[in-house]
């Protein structure tokens, strides 16, 4: 068996869930402050991408972040050019029996239709090539939904579903991630549209074209539960969206089969001046928290 099909086969039937270490420029400076480092401690860009990376490096190498309960991490492109304890990422966390996501899309566009669809992603084919050869299995690329607006919605979907193809041309496999709003007033209305329009491109795909979905956690309980079972799909996970750990939480573990792929939920507790201690009690349990409610 390649190490590919290893991989598919972890992901498609193991215990456990997916972080989302991903922060990417315009959302890096929320998540240093979050982490209790202020925008004064950086001058530049490379200043600001060297605390991050110290930040993920932290969590990456802690005793709790292992592939016992860890199936994946979602990286941004510069940690996944960068090393953590001297090896690169994403040999790095193969090690741990952990897979590696990149985090592809290049921000969103201007809303339209009640939505913000994903900014073109330049040289997509050689992007995804260049990540395969250093190990990665596969993307993640977010749009976001606003209203019930079938025009956008159609929209988002075909976008992905267009962008999943070229991946999976290119031997990855891609999350596709068309986020709901969770203040919507329209959110459920929202979803049985969206559910209609994956399930549409789902069943235009070939036998050997897999995908894996992140979604918002629904409105109704188990509303995702055909696409957990869809020959297609390789996973559903479900993003917090928004909503802290406690209450992201308590809706994942109402929802069968699907899993985690939190970042916010996983990450809120973290400060800088934590002592190792206090750093690797405070992330294993949110670690603890999400699995058992990944695997319920």
């Amino acid at each position: 068996m390649s190490t590919f099909e290893q991989q598919l086969k972890r992901m498609h039937e193991g215990a456990g869930f997916i972080a989302a270490l991903d922060q990417s420029g315009g959302s890096t400076p929320k998540a240093l402050v979050g982490y209790g480092i202020q925008e004064t401690a950086y001058k530049n860009e490379d200043e600001m991408y060297a605390l991050i990376h110290a930040m993920r490096s932290r969590v990456m190498t802690d005793k709790s972040f292992t592939g016992d309960k860890i199936l994946g991490v979602i990286l941004f492109e510069k940690t996944l050019n960068s090393k953590v304890e001297g090896l690169p990422t994403t040999e790095y966390l193969w090690k741990k029996n952990i897979l590696s996501f990149l985090k592809i899309d290049k921000g969103l566009e201007e809303k339209v239709n009640g939505v913000q669809l994903m900014k073109p992603i330049p040289n997509l084919a050689a992007v995804i090539q260049d990540a395969g050869s250093k190990g990665v299995f596969g993307t993640k690329m977010r749009s976001v939904i606003f209203e019930n607006n079938q025009t956008g919605i159609a929209a988002v979907v075909k976008q992905q579903f267009d962008f999943a193809r070229i991946i999976i041309a290119n031997g990855l496999v891609p999350i596709i991630e068309p986020e709901v709003d969770i203040h919507s007033p329209d959110k459920k209305e929202i979803e049985a549209s969206l559910k209609k329009y994956i399930l549409e491109q789902l069943n235009t795909l070939a036998p050997n074209e897999k995908v894996m979905l992140k979604l918002t956690l629904p409105t109704v309980d188990n509303f995702y539960n055909e696409f957990t079972k869809h020959s297609q799909v390789v996973r559903v996970v479900a993003l917090s969206g928004g909503y802290d750990l406690e209450k992201a939480t308590q809706l994942l573990a109402a929802n069968k089969g699907t899993i985690a792929s939190f970042s916010r939920a996983l990450l809120d507790d973290l400060r800088v001046n934590q002592t190792p201690e206090e750093f690797s009690k405070v992330l294993s349990t949110a670690i603890d928290v999400i699995y058992n409610a990944s695997i319920t």
